[in-house]
C-alpha cells in the first residue's frame, strides 16, 4: 500500500499547469498525494486558489499577499481576506512573512525605498495576523532575506493565538529551534534533494518527527531526479524518500507523523 503524503504548499493556480491540469491532479493521487493546499500570493491569486479548492475534492485554499507583490497591494487588505477567509475550504491565511532577498537598492534604488518596501511588507504582515487571529486560522510564513528576526518579531505579539509554518525552510538547526519555541512549525521543500542541500539535511535530522510538514512549493524546486524542471504536486513523494532517509525512519511513519501534523496545523482540512 502506498504511504499518503500531504503537499502543503502548492501554486497551482499559475499557468504552469493550464495545458495538464486534470493528468496533474492525476499524477499527484496515484502518487499518494491525497491533500493539496493551493497558496494564494495576493487576492486575486488568493480568489483562484479557492475556485480550484471549490472545483476539486482534493484541493484545499490558503488566502493571503506574498510579501514580494506588497508594493502591489492596496492600503488594507483586511476586508477582502475576511469575505475569502468564510469559506469552509480556507485552511490557513498566506503566504504572508518578509522578504528583504531583492530591495530595492539591489537594482538602482535608493535606501529610502528599501524601507517603504520594508514597511509595506510589515503592514500587510500585519493585516493578515490580525485576520488569522480573527478567523482562527494559522498563517504560512515566507521569510526570504536577512529578515528571520524581524519575523519572529512581528509574530510574537500573536503568541498563543496564530502558529505560522515557515514554509521552504532552509535555516539551520539553531533557526528551527527558535520556530518551534514560538509554537510554529517547518516545512521541506525538494531543496532537501540537491547536492547543495546538506544544511538542510542537517535540519531536518534534528527537526522531531512531528513537528515538520512536507511541501513542493510547485512548479518550483522540483526534487532530485527531476531539478530543473516543472515541480508538481507527486514529487512530494521523492521529497518524503529523501525526508525519511535522513530521518532513518520508514515512508509510514513519516506519512503518519506529517499528516498528523498538517492536520492539526491546518485546523479545516478533513480527516
Amino acid at each position: 500500500m502506498t504511504p499518503t503524503f500531504y503537499d502543503t504548499h502548492a501554486h497551482l493556480d499559475y499557468p504552469d499547469y493550464a495545458d495538464d491540469f486534470a493528468p496533474m491532479l492525476e499524477r499527484a493521487a496515484a502518487a499518494g498525494i491525497t491533500r493539496l493546499i493551493t497558496i494564494g500570493t495576493d487576492l486575486e491569486s488568493s480568489a483562484r486558489a479557492l475556485k480550484l479548492a471549490e472545483t476539486h475534492a482534493s484541493i484545499f485554499a490558503a488566502i493571503g499577499w506574498h510579501p514580494g507583490n506588497a508594493l502591489e497591494a492596496p492600503v488594507d487588505i483586511r476586508a477582502p481576506l475576511r469575505e475569502l477567509a468564510r469559506h469552509p475550504k480556507v485552511v490557513a491565511i498566506g503566504e504572508t512573512g518578509l522578504d528583504y532577498y531583492r530591495l530595492p537598492s539591489a537594482s538602482g534604488g535608493t535606501a529610502a525605498e528599501d524601507e517603504n518596501y520594508k514597511a509595506k511588507q510589515a503592514a500587510l504582515f500585519q493585516q493578515q495576523l490580525e485576520v488569522a487571529a480573527e478567523w482562527g486560522l494559522n498563517v504560512v510564513v515566507h521569510t526570504r532575506g536577512e529578515c528571520f528576526e524581524q519575523t519572529l518579531a512581528q509574530m510574537a505579539p500573536f503568541a498563543g493565538r496564530v502558529r505560522g509554518v515557515f514554509h521552504c525552510f532552509v535555516g539551520d538547526t539553531a533557526q528551527m529551534r527558535r520556530v518551534l519555541e514560538i509554537g510554529s512549525l517547518v516545512s521541506f521543500t525538494g531543496i532537501c534533494s540537491f547536492k547543495n542541500g546538506q544544511t538542510v539535511r542537517d535540519t531536518i535530522a534534528a527537526t522531531p518527527l512531528d513537528q515538520l510538514m512536507l511541501e513542493t512549493d510547485c512548479p518550483y524546486l522540483a526534487p532530485v531526479p527531476y531539478r530543473g524542471k516543472r515541480c508538481e504536486p507527486a514529487y512530494v513523494k521523492e521529497i518524503s524518500e529523501t525526508v525519511a532517509q535522513v530521518k532513518g525512519c520508514t515512508l509510514a511513519e513519516l506519512s503518519a507523523a506529517t499528516c498528523a501534523t498538517a492536520q492539526k496545523f491546518f485546523q479545516k482540512l478533513p480527516q
